[in-house]
């Protein structure tokens, strides 16, 4: 007998020979079937068993949902490139400026909206289908337990479609892991009479999120010094937007103590803050025209240390110009 169902490895499973062992329940199950439906039993649990543990093992699905995790930290975009160029390709690096001398505005503004929205589904879809893969481990590992073996082999043309399922669905969680194309309902490029229209394609791209450094991002008397990294270096140079905020001011002037400051870099400092008091960090990349999706930002809270002790006035100052034979 060969088990196999497509897209999860299962179809490498040759069980002609399978290797039971058996544990003190196992001893009691195999009394209630007969020996050729106890061999069935034994081959169909072992391959339900090497599924579980390596097609859709619980470690793999908690690094799917780190992945996801990572993916609702992105920024998106919409990159233009000529249909003859691949996404990421260096020489695509001149090309947006000369496109976007031909793209209409406002059909590209449009064309942002169907890449926010895409976006959004996309990560949606995405969430749905991990739940059902994680769902669908819990059911069979329930299965798998089953104290009684005849339920597991009446139900078992019910376990072949469920595996088919979620092999089905854990391909379609892997394709939709990289951002697609974008599809173009409309041409972008308006008439411009007699010159050659070139042909251009849409694709949502993801730049990884911007994090600050939290070991080198330290607080002083009246200043911080803040670092952050992009865990994939661009080969671009960013800009990025720096915002803080004073929490919790006690007055008026105090309420001032905020700011969005543009960076250059991956490092700044910060000064004029007040001692002993907490601050907020905010740190994103700067605004670009082709960002579609940025729906989460890196923050930090940070303390100032206290300022020197204040000496509290002696009640005896100005008492040393009395006469020393003065008593008291």
């Amino acid at each position: 007998m060969n088990f196999q169902v497509t897209g999860l490895g299962l179809d490498k499973m040759k069980l002609d020979s399978p290797q039971a062992f058996l544990d003190p329940e196992e001893a009691e199950d195999r009394q209630l079937l007969e020996p050729e439906a106890w061999q069935m039993y034994v081959e169909r649990r072992t391959a339900l068993r090497e599924f579980l543990t390596s097609a859709l093992s619980a470690q793999l699905l908690r690094r799917h949902h780190a992945r996801m995790e990572l993916l609702h930290k992105c920024s998106y975009y919409i990159e233009i490139l000529p249909k003859q160029l691949a996404l990421g390709d260096p020489n695509s690096q001149v090309l947006p400026g000369t496109m976007f001398q031909l793209i209409d505005p406002w059909k590209f503004q449009r064309m942002k909206k169907v890449g926010t929205a895409q976006t959004k589904i996309q990560l949606l879809l995405l969430g749905d289908l991990l739940e059902q893969l994680a769902r669908g481990r819990a059911q069979l590992d329930a299965l798998l337990h089953s104290p009684d073996p005849r339920p597991f082999l009446a139900g078992w043309g019910r376990v072949e479609r469920r595996l088919a399922d979620l092999s089905a669905a854990m391909d379609n969680f892997l394709a939709m892991m990289v951002p697609g194309r974008l599809y173009v309902k409309h041409r972008l490029v308006s008439d411009i009479g007699a010159t050659k229209v070139p042909h251009i394609r849409l694709m949502l791209s993801t730049k990884m999120p911007v994090m600050f450094d939290r070991k080198e991002s330290v607080a002083h008397q009246d200043w911080v010094s803040l670092r952050w990294f992009v865990t994939v270096q661009p080969t671009v140079p960013e800009r990025f937007e720096l915002c803080f905020k004073l929490l919790e001011p006690r007055t008026q002037q105090e309420c001032t103590q905020c700011g969005l400051i543009p960076v250059a870099a991956c490092t700044f400092d910060v000064h004029n803050l007040l001692p002993n008091r907490a601050y907020k960090f905010t740190i994103k990349r700067a605004e670009s025209y082709t960002l579609v999706y940025e729906p989460w930002r890196d923050s930090l809270t940070l303390h100032t240390k206290p300022g020197p002790l204040k000496r509290p006035a002696s009640r005896w100052r100005g008492l040393s110009s009395l006469s020393p034979s003065c008593t008291f």
